[in-house]
């Protein structure tokens, strides 16, 4: 077997395409190591929504340089892939900047890679394929083996229609494409005979899913759920991530009739200022997302809500960003991702005048942080002393205190997305438990997780 390395940037839509991406490479003879020393092929699977992004590549291609060098002076190949939205944006430009790459493939066109491979064997010619051809790329991808345990990723939707002006996806990953209804449950079915118990659908816009069904007609994403709820052994279905104005009368439904559908939902609003919202192109007010909440609650009151948070977009004032707080203040949320708004070569925002200055981004952003946490951690505090069904996904990583123990930890998720640790005696109790659910009762709430011990 040749040894392959992957590295990965951004999203879980990244780390479910780098999984694929092992799928068909293992499929010519190729396995996983951990290392780029002495591996026969690296790809780094970029992302170009984090913060210099482009740089955090060819710093990564530099560091490769002297084990491809290594490989040659071996008698041996190192072949070198750049996959992803940054492969996608800069395109022939890496290799301008760097011999180290021998293929640059995108993030709708990786299902090439064996091929790609072949070629720069076979030919010494480096190798470029930045087609938008998601149809053929999910009909070409062999069946998910990497990563699979009791929670699974499927893509069912790519691209984005949205164009909101920081982001660079629509540009990257294409227009909105949603695959059939019956792949979906096909690969639904597939991954629980392999002992799958929570599907999570993913897309870059995934609530603007389409995808035709058996009667060839479109349907939404709430048909999806509820087909793929009829499948005995899925015992848990997630969606991320979601854009407000998808938030459909029949999705709000699903979440009120469908046990299955975990009752927590990651729905970005950005800001709570209807000024920056408008100018980040989101075509939504907070008006609008105030109403959504209230029905998603209306319909699950019990529901955990994330979101994504923007600071210092270009022409924030402090009262735009007063309004953010103040939204975050009314609805309370579970947990959030927040960051530091950063232009992105190419879009509108990055082209704007009026620039906040860094020092008043890292201030607001410390204060809507420290409020975020404020929020989860009161979220968290009022599990203690209660029972949940909690899905066993690993052993917990033994660090610090932990090493000391003579018990294993397990991790595991709640339905509400929060990290629980429970201890186990041996490797009997690990091998029950795991990729099972089991009722826990919560014994102490932490900031980022809870710890618990498991039920007889």
């Amino acid at each position: 077997m040749k040894k392959l390395h992957i590295k990965t940037y951004g999203c879980q839509m990244n780390v479910y395409d780098s999984d694929r991406m092992q799928d068909l490479m293992t499929a010519v003879g190729y396995e996983t190591t951990d290392t780029p020393e002495g591996a026969d092929m690296v790809i780094i699977n970029t992302c170009h929504i984090r913060e210099k992004a482009s740089e955090k590549l060819f710093s990564d291609l530099g560091r490769i340089r002297p084990h491809k060098d290594k490989m040659k002076e071996q008698g041996s190949q190192m072949i070198v892939a750049v996959a992803g939205c940054v492969a996608q944006a800069e395109g022939e430009e890496i290799f301008r900047r760097s011999n180290v790459v021998d293929i640059i493939v995108g993030p709708e066109s990786y299902q090439t890679l064996p091929d790609l491979v072949g070629k720069v064997i076979r030919d010494k010619k480096k190798q470029i394929n930045l087609e938008f051809t998601p149809n053929d790329k999910f009909d070409a991808l062999p069946n998910s083996k990497a990563g699979t345990g009791a929670s699974a990723f499927v893509t069912i939707q790519e691209g984005c229609d949205k164009f909101c002006t920081f982001c660079v996806v629509p540009y990257t990953r294409g227009s909105e494409y949603s695959r059939e209804v019956s792949k979906i449950v096909d690969d639904a079915k597939k991954l629980v005979d392999q002992g799958v118990k929570e599907i999570y659908f993913l897309g870059q816009n995934v609530n603007a899913y389409h995808g035709l069904d058996e009667k060839k007609q479109s349907a939404s994403l709430a048909k999806l759920i509820e087909e793929v709820a009829k499948i005995p052994q899925v015992e848990r279905i997630r969606y991320t991530t979601s854009h407000p104005r998808d938030m459909s009368d029949d999705l709000l439904a699903a979440h009120r009739d469908i046990p299955k559908l975990m009752p927590f939902l990651h729905l970005p609003i950005q800001s709570g200022s209807n000024n920056v919202l408008k100018g980040m192109n989101r075509k939504h007010t907070r008006q609008d997302y105030f109403k959504i909440i209230e029905r998603l609650r209306e319909a699950r009151p019990d529901m955990g809500l994330s979101s994504d948070f923007i600071v210092g977009f270009p022409g924030e004032t402090d009262k735009d960003f007063e309004d953010t707080l103040d939204l975050v203040h009314k609805i309370g949320f579970t947990q959030c991702y927040s960051f530091k708004y950063s232009p992105r070569p190419g879009t509108p925002a990055a082209e704007a005048k009026i620039q906040v200055e860094e020092k008043v981004k890292a201030a607001r952003l410390f204060e809507l942080q420290k409020l975020l946490t404020q929020q989860q951690t009161i979220f968290n505090q009022k599990f203690e002393q209660q029972v949940m069904s909690v899905l066993f996904e690993k052993e917990a990583p033994n660090s610090g205190k932990a090493k000391a123990r003579l018990s294993t930890q397990l991790w595991g998720k709640s339905p509400w997305l929060q990290s629980v640790i429970v201890d186990v005696e041996n490797e009997e109790e690990v091998k029950k438990y795991l990729g099972k659910i089991a009722e826990v009762k919560i014994l102490k709430a932490r900031p980022s997780s809870l710890v618990g011990e498991i039920l007889a």
